[in-house]
């Protein structure tokens, strides 16, 4: 090494050590409120029981089909002795699951509608939705905020459940936090409900063209299939025309097979379900229904968008994992009702931890991302489905962050610019929540950050299904006082309230 390079490291060195040894910033006052949300075995879900052959599940229809009809009444009159209590409307429950599998029937006869409610017994079973764990939160303001004492913020809160299987769903919590920043969570109602899938839910030619070739599925068949089809289409009428361009070239172009599961997929991966209205928020869960969405919905960042016409819509970025693959996908609602689900695509729709910004910025949405299981990127884009050219902006900097460095929720606007909650991994995987400033009409500029966490797992949040994290999905800011939903451990969720003023001036 050349002089000139030894004086340059020496330097680098001496400024490095310089900052290890400053004084301590301002002290940020973190208070944990109590207020804690465990995982409950008993919320169960009804779910359809399919693991069966074909060939099964027609000798389990042929065993019930010869049992007598007084054995099949007394039967059936236990099942709603069991499981009456614990969900609502079951018996619809069970007539619609007959519905769904009485092709497997050996024949037309007329049935009852005892031996119809107890074949689809057979073929239904409960889900502990959240057997294993209730963590990974966000929070966002709830549509409705009727009602309310002077100075209180009425929320809803999005939780990660997970339960047999390691499967993930999305469930729901609502809470106030009063003018004093107390948090208080409406207890849940003992009943669980899955939402209908919207049959007649349309797609926009251009759009879905623009996504088939992003994910390389362009070419002459796709081609033949979307001119047949209808400047906005149904699922049935994609289906009909894929089936019928399949059986004219299915024998002398043999790939035309492989692309048409790959438009189905596509197609099958962007539709919207609905809730009863009748139903509490508590008591909906969006469990895994499309393909990608196999093995679960992951660590939805729900943020509250404010368009430019004034108009207010939530987004949520989840993961869909199918079992192998990660995908960083959407959700969009208005009320909580009805969502849809928005496949993203372009080349920076890839990894993790992808997080909206509640409004556009210079006339374009922004997005916070992980490209690299590491550092922290800004990509912009003038269309929400499609994302490029991501901008890195943050690089793991202070040792309870070397491993990883990625967000916690979409940022949230301040006077002084986005404040953004960061997850660092350290040493021994170690979880901890920092905070970053940028600039709020150039995201690309970093202002500020916390040189240490905010929060560390306490030793009463260290043990559960991964030891040693605290981590969230999203805060929100209510009268100057940062409000905290955090996972202990990835088990069970807590809250914190800490002062944004002493946030920012932490930061250095």
């Amino acid at each position: 090494m050349n002089l000139a390079l030894q004086d340059e490291a020496r330097a680098e060195q001496a400024r490095v050590g310089h900052d290890i040894r400053r004084t301590h910033p301002t002290t940020v006052q973190v208070k944990r409120t109590g207020v804690t949300l465990s995982p409950d075995r008993a919320r169960v879900l009804v779910r359809p029981f399919n693991s069966f052959t074909e060939q099964r599940a027609t000798n389990v229809c042929a065993r019930v089909m010869a049992l007598p009809e007084k054995e099949v009444e007394l039967l059936l009159e236990q099942v709603l002795a069991d499981f009456s209590g614990r969900h609502q409307q079951i018996r619809s429950v069970l007539k619609t699951r007959f519905e769904q599998v009485r092709h497997y029937l050996l024949t037309d006869q007329p049935l009852s509608e005892q031996r119809k409610l107890l074949l689809g017994a057979y073929f239904t079973h409960e889900y502990a939705l959240e057997a294993a764990a209730l963590f990974n939160p966000s929070i966002a303001p709830h549509p409705d905020q009727s009602g309310l004492p002077p100075g209180a913020l009425r929320f809803v809160l999005s939780l990660r459940a997970t339960g047999e299987g390691h499967i993930s769903s999305i469930t729901f919590r609502t809470g106030i936090v009063d003018a004093n920043n107390q948090v208080t969570i409406n207890p849940p109602t003992p009943f669980l409900l899955a939402p209908q899938q919207i049959p007649s839910v349309t797609y926009e030619k251009t759009l879905f063209e623009r996504k088939l070739y992003e994910v390389a599925l362009a070419g002459t068949f796709t081609r033949q299939v979307l001119a047949e089809l209808k400047p906005f289409f149904t699922l049935d009428e994609l289906k009909a025309k894929l089936n019928a361009a399949l059986r004219q070239v299915r024998m002398r172009d043999p790939e035309s097979e492989t692309i048409g599961k790959g438009i189905l997929l596509l197609a099958e991966s962007n539709y919207e379900v609905q809730f009863s209205p009748e139903s509490r928020l508590s008591e909906r869960v969006i469990f895994p229904a499309s393909p990608s969405q196999r093995n679960g919905i992951e660590d939805a960042r729900f943020v509250l968008f404010q368009n430019e016409d004034g108009s207010r819509v939530y987004y949520a970025t989840y993961t869909a994992y199918d079992g192998k693959l990660i995908l960083p996908q959407f959700l969009e609602t208005t009320d909580f009702l009805q969502f849809k689900f928005i496949t993203l695509n372009g080349s920076a729709v890839q990894n993790k931890g992808m997080a909206l910004f509640p409004r556009k910025i210079n006339g374009l949405y922004a997005m916070l991302s992980r490209q690299d299981n590491e550092n922290i990127f800004l990509m912009y884009s003038d269309n929400i489905h499609f994302w490029y050219s991501p901008q890195l902006i943050l690089k793991p900097t202070f040792p309870w962050e070397f491993v990883q460095l990625g967000n916690c929720g979409s940022p949230i606007e301040t006077e002084a610019g986005w404040l953004v909650l960061s997850h660092g991994v350290g040493p021994m995987r170690k979880y901890c929540i920092g905070a970053f400033l940028l600039d709020r009409d150039d995201p690309t500029k970093v202002l500020g950050r916390l040189r240490e966490p905010l929060l560390k797992p306490m030793d009463n949040e260290r043990e559960g299904y991964v030891p040693n994290v605290v981590y969230s999905c999203g805060a929100l800011l209510h009268k100057r006082e940062l409000i905290l939903p955090y996972a202990m451990s990835d088990y069970a969720t807590n809250f914190a309230t800490i002062a944004l003023d002493d946030i920012l001036a932490a930061m250095e």
